[in-house]
């Protein structure tokens, strides 16, 4: 008879937020609840030894170091990028891995605190969406042009966008209309 020890506490807030995160990307512009605020139940679950990680907090850049994942020293050299802000970071999106039409699984995705239910209101279309869905998301019109140019699917790069212990996710098959 095997025995296998239950799930330990880390073992269960990892796998919540991986299905949060999972189902977010997979139903862009649905609100997924993790267990935990903020970025490091995101970092536990996605990032291991052989991930290349860029995050603008010094804190978070800690956390990354534990888990032996090398640290970028700037985007495009990233899998994962953890940015607190979008505001003021163009230069460091336009950077952005976005793979190639053979490996567009090259494409970097992009973890960035975002508040949901203020600002920029957008019409969400693509796999997953059911017809189209709106959602108001506080990142300026600009970086959607931006995301656009640099999102020529399969190219570009996957978003999910924390609130808190809310996530919405929108990957680079996901076409934006700002309204």
């Amino acid at each position: 008879m095997l025995t296998v020890a239950p799930p330990d506490a880390v073992e269960l807030r990892a796998n919540a937020t991986f299905e949060a995160l999972m189902w977010a990307l997979s139903r862009p512009g649905d609100i997924r609840d993790m267990p935990e605020a903020g970025f490091s139940a995101v970092v536990e679950t996605l990032v291991d030894l052989e991930c290349t990680v860029f995050s603008d907090d010094p804190d978070l850049r800690a956390q990354i170091a534990a888990t032996g994942a090398l640290q970028a020293e700037d985007v495009s050299q990233a899998d994962h990028v953890f940015l607190s802000s979008l505001e003021g970071a163009e230069a460091r999106l336009v950077a952005l891995r976005c793979g190639s039409a053979l490996y567009p699984d090259d494409g970097a995705t992009l973890v960035a605190a975002v508040r949901h239910g203020v600002g920029q209101r957008v019409r969400l279309s693509g796999p997953g969406v059911d017809g189209t869905i709106e959602v108001t998301l506080g990142i300026a019109s600009g970086f959607w042009a931006m995301r656009a140019m640099l999102c020529a699917y399969p190219e570009g790069f996957d978003m999910l966008l924390v609130d808190g212990r809310s996530v919405i996710g929108i990957p680079r098959s996901t076409k934006v209309e700002v309204l």
